[in-house]
């Protein structure tokens, strides 16, 4: 796989892997054509580990480069992961905010957002898991356009490995989506069409990230620290809560520890 992608510039790099991240998506959404209704306990457990799969790859692929890269920062070899942790939560929360969405799990009167009552659950859906997928799609855009700055063998394959990571994670996203909304009934095929819609974000995010890195190569540490910031803040407010508001929070929990360990795994046995 890693051959594969020497053949590619960075940019396009980023966008195939993004690609792939999609098509999980639309893989998981896909599940609606088997069937009508999903175990409650399976659905926590697939978000829960989605939550561990993001939380690992916070660290491992974003934020442990960063601070690998800042050792000549004249403050200190910790000030640009910190700060562009920080940033990234403070914009995730600022689009929270602004973005109405509905979280997995919640009836459509807990929605967020600015006039989140006057939108469809389906829309309010489609735009949460967007919500993920901002973070996610700028990770691997980040993580692919640091190539462009000397990225060894090695730094390439952490960067599949990250997109490796959330793409499995993308697949139980998709099912969050499409299976509600089949539920409510909605026809099988306008339900996956609105699963998969989430996972379209991510080739567009990832493409700012790539091009953003690639050309200005001091913001790389900045970049990598405030993408993890970003997915922190969806996993601590959304994804783990979701996995938890039915009442299978000890499911939930060793779900998203095994999610972290698989991504822990994938990362130091192939990055």
């Amino acid at each position: 796989m890693v051959d594969f992608f020497k053949s590619f510039d960075p940019i396009t790099q980023a966008f195939i892997a993004t690609l792939f991240t999609w098509g999980m998506t639309a893989l998981g959404a896909s599940v609606v054509f088997a069937t009508k209704t999903l175990n409650q306990r399976l659905l926590d457990s697939m978000l829960g580990f989605a939550a561990g799969v993001m939380i690992a790859a916070s660290y491992w692929s974003l934020l442990s480069p960063a601070i690998e890269m800042s050792g000549g920062n004249p403050i200190g070899k910790w000030f640009p992961a910190a700060f562009g942790f920080v940033l990234g939560g403070i914009f995730l929360w600022g689009i929270d905010k602004i973005l109405p969405h509905l979280h997995p799990n919640a009836p459509i009167g807990q929605g967020e957002g600015f006039e989140f009552k006057k939108r469809k659950r389906s829309t309010l859906l489609v735009l949460a898991i967007t919500l993920h997928n901002i973070p996610e799609g700028l990770a691997v855009g980040i993580a692919f356009g640091a190539l462009a700055n000397g990225g060894t063998e090695a730094s390439l394959a952490s960067a599949i490995t990250l997109a490796i990571g959330i793409g499995i994670q993308n697949f139980p996203e998709g099912v969050a989506v499409s299976m509600p909304l089949r539920g409510d009934g909605m026809s099988r095929s306008t339900s996956f069409f609105y699963g998969q819609l989430s996972g379209m974000v991510e080739p567009i995010a990832a493409m700012i990230g790539a091009f953003a890195v690639a050309f200005i190569e001091p913001l790389l540490p900045y970049a990598l620290s405030f993408a993890a910031g970003a997915m922190i803040f969806v996993v601590a407010e959304e994804v783990i809560p979701s996995s938890q508001e039915k009442g299978n929070k000890d499911l939930a929990s060793m779900s998203l520890m095994f999610g972290f360990v698989l991504m822990m795994i994938l990362d130091v046995a192939l990055g």
